[in-house]
This record gives C-alpha cells, structure tokens and sequence, in this order.
C-alpha cells in the first residue's frame, strides 16, 4: 500500500496494482538520479519513500542490478514517448514539433537530464548502454524520415551527420540550461536549422523546405 496525508492531517493508505507498484519504484528511483548516480540508488531510501519494506521491494525486482535497469529503461522509454515525431505534420513542422517537446521535456526534468548526460549516472555501463540506445532510436527516427532511399551511397555519411547532430543538441541544450544566452524560441530555431547545415544534404534541405 501506498500512504498519502488526508486534510485533517491522518495518513490514509491506499492498496496499489503490482504493476502500479512497480513503477511507483521505478519512478522514485529516476528521481534521484538527479542528485546520485545509478549505482547509488538505494533500495532502503527508496522502500522508506514508497513506505514499504526493504524486503517488498524485491517481490517486484529480482536484484539490485534489475532494479537499476528497470530504472534505466524507464528514463530512456519516457524521453523517447516525450519526443516521438507526429507524422501528421509535414517534415519541417515534424521536426521542429520534436525538438520543442525535447527541450520541454529537458526542462522539466534538467536534473535528471544533467544528471544522466553529465553527473556520476554517466558513468555507468548500464546507463550508458540506455542512454546510447536512445541517440541511436532518435537518429533511426530522424532517418526514417529523411528523403533518401537506404541504398543511397550517401546515406553512411548522412547517418554519421545525424549522431552528431545529436550530440550537439544535447551539449547545445545543456549549455542553454545553465547560461540561457538566447531565448527558447531562437535556441529550437538553432536546433531545426543546424540539422539540414551539418548534414551537407540538399535532399534534405529541400525537403524540410518544403
């Protein structure tokens, strides 16, 4: 069960799904890697945030290593769900629809997010492992996309273009965070238009174009 504070100050406990329960764990545990890395996400703070016991805990986890996984998937599943394209918008409006829902995203959650790319969760092969999944499903997104047909010649140097295109607004955005040395709509304008100008393509550009 789950306690939550009524008005008149009584804890009133409310009986959660195991599935629900399950990703109550899940997002504690994402939380806190705004402040700690992967590998120091607790299994006693987050049966006490949870108001569980320890023991709980691993009715739903088979292992501290599971729980710490099941915690990477989720962070990577949610920023991908967060920033999945529309494909009822044209590419251009496509793609900038994508990137202002990827800094929305990172703003609501730049701990996390800082955490993740930058802090002590970085370093670790399991959130690393995540965390390259994703830029490698955003970049087969952004390809899926691209006018090009797979067996262009061209297509190997487009794909090394747009792994680096992420790279760069993931730094690009990171630094926004910090110093915010333009607006919100000038940075996505940064963001949008840097894509077809690294990837030397006028298929591209032309498509977004139009």
């Amino acid at each position: 069960m789950s306690t939550s504070r009524s008005g008149s100050g009584e804890t009133k406990r409310v009986r959660l799904s195991p599935d629900e329960r399950r990703l109550q764990l899940i997002t504690l545990g994402a939380e806190m890697l705004a402040e700690r890395a992967l590998q120091d996400v607790s299994v006693d703070d987050i049966a006490k945030e949870a108001g569980i016991s320890r023991g709980l805990l691993f009715h739903y986890f088979a292992s501290v290593n599971e729980f710490h996984e099941a915690i990477a998937r989720h962070v990577s599943a949610e920023f991908l769900t967060a920033t999945a394209p529309d494909r009822s918008l044209g590419l251009f409006d496509m793609l900038r629809d994508s990137v202002e829902r990827y800094v929305d995203y990172v703003e609501q959650n730049r701990a996390s997010y800082h955490a993740i790319l930058r802090g002590p969760s970085s370093y670790n092969p399991g959130m690393v492992t995540y965390v390259n999944e994703s830029r490698s499903a955003i970049a087969e997104l952004v390809l899926a996309e691209v006018p090009i047909p797979p067996d262009d010649p061209d297509r190997p140097r487009l794909s090394l273009a747009v792994r680096g295109w992420i790279a760069f607004v993931e730094e690009t955005i990171l630094t926004w965070l910090s110093e915010k040395p333009v607006t919100r709509t000038q940075l996505i304008d940064l963001l949008v238009e840097s894509l077809p100008a690294l990837a030397l393509s006028p298929a591209l550009a032309e498509a977004l174009r139009g």
